[in-house]
């Protein structure tokens, strides 16, 4: 492991990895936790910034560009930026239900499935910690 390929790398991208490392942390944290107390949403709020964060930090990433300088990937993005006030909003209102199934999309979807692309050969955090 090495982290010489992310120190090396963009502004984006470092700011992008640090969030989604931030998101990573805290979604077991309020998985685990009591729903609707003053700890989930603090822990919410950090949690939806730092997806945020992930998700505009990408648009400025380029490595696999499809269409003009944009991927597939990055319609996952403004799937994310347009979706998170959404959830928040959700639980606002109550809408629990609402709520618990956008947040698990995010978690499956913009950290599970998009998370294990970054582990292909060639990309950075293959590079960080596969040393290849």
């Amino acid at each position: 492991m090495t982290l010489a390929p992310l120190v090396n790398a963009s502004p984006a991208i470092q700011l992008h990895a640090v969030a989604a490392l931030i998101s990573l942390a805290l979604t077991p944290l309020q998985l685990a936790g009591g729903k609707g107390t003053a700890a989930h949403r603090l822990l919410g709020y950090g949690w939806v910034t730092a997806m945020g964060i992930v998700a505009v930090s990408s648009l400025w990433i380029h490595t696999m560009p499809v269409l003009g300088p944009f991927s597939g990937i990055h319609l996952l993005s403004v799937w994310v930026i347009a979706m998170l006030p959404v959830a928040v909003l959700s639980a606002r209102k109550g809408q629990i239900r609402r709520h618990r199934n956008a947040m698990i999309s995010f978690v499956i979807g913009a950290l599970g499935i998009a998370g294990a692309f970054t582990l292909l050969p060639g990309r950075i955090l293959h590079q960080v910690l596969f040393g290849l």
